[in-house]
């Protein structure tokens, strides 16, 4: 059944002056800022000017007839002058017959982001924060997490996932700490901020049934009359990060990834849109693997219109890249994760699948396709073709993130670790069933073709686990830990589960009260690390009483609180982080 517990947060807390609801008065670090009113646009001094009414400014839709925001005409000649007002007066009208119903929940943005999903606005540099307790001496460089921060307010659905990508820093060096948040600058913010309103289409939020599909034509009308650009990407480099080849890499897996440099104070900057100096063509999924041995990174592409639907390829340490693999699929697929082992690349093909026709059924091109078998593709590492992948099905298999593969050569067998999530397709479509988030072993025997499929966890103490990872020197080989989110109450993180792959021993580090945090950072002791969970957990934490937001340090091996350092603002629950060393900050490109 194609369904979904909703991803939101509870809109009961929803106040779209500042959060929480409950709160008499706004504090500075509580402001929910979004480009929009003329009184939020005080507070960004951006140079944004839109005044388009939007579905967050009243418990009700706004007036059904919404005003497109002026624009500046003037660089423009008459021909794109009259275009502009023709399609302007066309997306008025869209935007009347789609505040005519009600949203799904999954795109409605009173839940989507509401609460301490809001977004913020960025941060300049705030040097000697607090800390309580003692910050580990062999932590030096900066924690950096991505996430999704949308820059205007929707004025029509929105997806947690469509938001402008957002990088916050903690620099970290002899105990002393400072913090920032940058957006990252892509192209599509840019134009965004120059046209004054959120002009290009949300993949999720938008961009189903008919309504849709006017937005697409509108769009590609706009580049068409040269009102802006859509040949330099659309993709909004909110989920991933990685650093490789002396570069921030910040990632979505609609385009190329975006190059963020920090600076010497703990800055973010956008350099640009990162091509590996005319490499790479096509985009590139939120989650590339480096090899902790050999340096190189692993990486897929998918595409939803045309075939190849799905490519394989690499990058050697110098940042050359190989030719690319063509996977055959026989639709597109969401291709969220993979995984590697030390001479394969473990491609998940499930059940989660793009058909565009569905929007002119007026429904919503992410579908759960029950008649699809979910499999697993093994292709060597360094394959110049597909023809020696091996699939192996693993029938009704959905695992969003994959957190680590080995090989056992003993069994002839891939094991792949991943949480299996069910109903399939619930972060997209809406129902009520129950999601499901299950920490399982998968087996993949390339001998004789067949898979089986374990629960790690014992019944008795299961609990959805999503968002986390295992010590990265070790990523491809096989490990006894992960460190994992644990979302409860979903999709809020109470805390993190440090559990054991062999034997299923779980041990939790909970946040206490009204605490909430997201993916659990493991960042190894140093090159003296005694034993695989020497090191330290880093998460960002938000109390949902104070309205405070801190950076917490944890002892991966006892689960014991070292530090807090207080941050200066408000930092809203996201997606993936890494950790830069100073000496890597030191040899940025």
């Amino acid at each position: 059944m194609a369904c979904s517990y909703v991803l939101t947060p509870n809109p009961t807390k929803l106040n779209l002056s500042f959060a929480p609801a409950d709160l008499d008065a706004p504090s500075p670090s509580s402001s929910v800022s979004f480009t929009n009113t003329k009184q939020r646009r005080r507070k960004l001094s951006t140079n944004s000017v839109s005044d388009t009414p939007t579905l967050l400014n009243s418990p009700n839709y706004p007036s059904p007839n919404p005003i497109i925001p002026e624009k500046d005409t003037s660089r423009w000649n008459p021909l794109q002058r009259a275009a502009s007002a023709a399609l302007d007066f066309a997306e008025t009208a869209l935007l009347r017959r789609e505040r005519s119903k009600p949203l799904p929940k999954t795109v409605d943005p009173r839940h989507q982001i509401s609460g301490n999903y809001a977004p913020v606005p960025e941060q300049s540099v705030k040097s000697s924060l607090s800390v309580d307790g003692k910050i580990p001496e062999c932590i030096d460089g900066v924690y950096l997490r991505n996430g999704a921060n949308p820059l205007f307010e929707p004025v029509s659905g929105h997806h947690l996932f469509d938001g402008d990508g957002m990088v916050h820093a903690v620099k970290i060096t002899n105990g002393d700490a400072s913090y920032s948040c940058r957006f990252t600058e892509t192209e599509r913010l840019v134009q965004e901020k120059q046209l004054g309103s959120p002009i290009f289409p949300k993949a999720i939020g938008e961009l189903h049934g008919h309504s849709g599909i006017a937005r697409l034509m509108l769009f590609y009308a706009r580049g068409l009359f040269g009102l802006l650009n859509h040949k330099n990407g659309t993709g909004v480099a909110n989920a991933g990060l990685v650093y490789f080849h002396d570069r921030l890499l910040a990632m979505s897996e609609d385009d190329l990834p975006y190059q963020v440099r920090v600076t010497d104070n703990g800055d973010l900057e956008t350099i640009g849109r990162f091509d590996f100096d005319g490499q790479l063509s096509s985009a590139m999924i939120a989650h590339p693997k480096i090899d902790p041995e050999t340096k190189e990174l692993f990486a897929l592409s998918y595409d939803v219109v045309k075939k190849p639907y799905l490519k394989y390829f690499r990058f050697s340490p110098e940042g050359e890249k190989s030719p690319d693999v063509e996977i055959p699929l026989a639709s597109p697929t969401m291709m969220h994760d993979f995984a590697i082992t030390e001479n394969f690349v473990v491609i998940p093909d499930q059940q989660v699948v793009f058909k565009l026709s569905d929007m002119f059924l007026g429904k919503s091109p992410v579908k759960y396709d029950g008649e699809k078998i979910s499999r697993f593709g093994i292709l060597p590492r360094n394959a110049k073709d597909a023809s020696e992948m091996v699939w192996v099905e693993s029938p009704e298999t959905f695992c969003f993130h994959l957190w680590n593969a080995w090989e056992s050569p003993e069994t002839n067998e891939v094991v792949v670790i991943g949480s299996c999530m069910t109903p399939a397709d619930s972060i997209f479509n809406e129902c009520d069933e129950q999601l499901n988030s299950v920490l399982s072993e998968i087996r993949l025997n390339l001998k004789t073709g067949k898979s089986t499929r374990r629960t790690i966890i014992p019944g008795s103490v299961q609990m959805n686990l999503e968002a986390g990872m295992v010590n990265r020197n070790l990523l491809g080989r096989k490990t006894r830990y992960a460190y994992l989110a644990i979302a409860e109450p979903w999709p809020k993180v109470s805390g993190f589960a440090k559990v054991d792959l062999s034997t299923g021993e779980v041990k939790n580090h909970f946040y206490g009260g009204k605490k909430y945090g997201g993916e659990p950072f493991f960042l190894p002791r140093g090159l003296e690390s005694d034993g695989e969970d020497d090191g330290y957990i880093m998460s960002f934490v938000h109390d949902e009483e104070s309205w405070e937001s801190e950076l917490h340090i944890v002892n991966a091996v006892t689960l014991e609180l070292e530090a807090t350092v207080k941050l200066p603002s408000r930092v809203p629950y996201g997606f993936h982080g890494t950790f830069v060393n100073s000496a890597d900050m030191l040899n940025q490109a």
